[in-house]
């Protein structure tokens, strides 16, 4: 049995410090610890995990150290439960304690497909905050606005208004 870690490394102010989450998993007896780099705007903020969903096998257990690490949404994480079961591998997440095995497995299935069941059809992507010099520099740069709210990944109303407000603080 080959246990594959997966860690979510994000925005440094949010809990956990990746390094040590891996260290953990390692401990933990993971042969393979894969980690997820945040991407930009348009990229695909799960291309590690699909890796690994793609490589496991039967037998191997997914180790990851929070349930939230497998998506971002019920559906999401759900999705990921399945395509474990159907290449008969396992998953184990560490906080809280819950595996896809036994009595365990099938409640930890039955809450997925609940929240799966109220949540929207389609969740709208959380985006993240554009930092105002980010604008600012790509717009000194001779870029649109438009085409700045599309590489940021917000809406062109806010590429406006924080302009507006780096005006007023210039002025």
């Amino acid at each position: 049995m080959l246990r594959i870690g997966y860690v979510r490394l994000r925005d440094p102010d949010l809990r956990g410090d990746p390094t040590d989450e891996a260290a953990a998993l390692r401990a933990l007896g993971c042969q393979v610890v894969r980690a997820e780099e945040p991407v930009g705007p348009g990229g695909d903020d799960f291309a590690v995990l699909q890796s690994i969903l793609d490589f496991i096998g039967d037998g191997d257990q997914l180790v990851v150290s929070r349930l939230e690490h497998l998506g971002d949404s019920g559906r999401a994480m759900l999705r990921v439960l399945e395509q474990l079961e159907r290449r008969g591998a396992s998953l184990r997440v560490v906080a809280p304690a819950l595996s896809s095995h036994g009595p365990e497995g099938r409640a930890l299935r039955a809450v997925l497909e609940a929240v799966a069941a109220i949540e929207p059809a389609t969740l709208a992507r959380a985006r993240r905050p554009a930092a105002p010099q980010e604008i600012r520099d790509l717009q000194r740069a001779g870029v649109g606005p438009v085409e700045i709210a599309r590489r940021l990944g917000v809406s062109r109303m806010t590429v406006w208004r924080k302009l507006r407000a780096l005006d007023a603080c210039d002025a």
